[in-house]
């Protein structure tokens, strides 16, 4: 049983090693209207997808929203050195989609989208 139990915490461990640095809880910078999110980013399949969780107002009063576990990022292939492309981006502020990008430096990731030659972007900050 001993043997069992460390096997499966050896298995749980390279898992988590393996993970794509990229995984984890990103707080967004504020859209137009003021409001933020944290969007939990993780692997699907060979790809990398978000979803928006938690939003807050501009006083960082938690808010009740529809938008709150929609998939806000999709179809994003990590390209190695901190570089993901490929992907869309949705951004609730103006309820566009973009064809997106982003870029992992630490802790901090530089998300950019653009739809109709109309780009923006912000920096996110991990919070886990």
């Amino acid at each position: 049983m001993k043997l069992m139990t460390l096997a499966a915490g050896f298995v749980l461990a390279a898992t988590a090693a393996m993970a794509d640095p990229v995984v984890g809880t990103w707080k967004t910078q504020p859209g137009d209207d003021g409001n933020y999110g944290l969007v939990t980013i993780n692997t699907c399949g060979a790809e990398i997808c978000g979803v928006l969780g938690q939003g807050y107002d501009a006083s960082g009063k938690k808010i009740s929203s529809p938008n709150i576990g929609r998939q806000m990022i999709w179809g994003m292939k990590a390209q190695g050195g901190g570089a993901y492309k490929g992907g869309k981006i949705w951004a609730p502020d103006r309820d566009k989609t973009y064809n997106s990008k982003m870029t992992l430096n630490g802790n901090t990731l530089k998300v950019e989208g653009c739809v109709l030659g109309i780009c923006r972007g912000q920096t996110w900050t991990r919070v886990n």
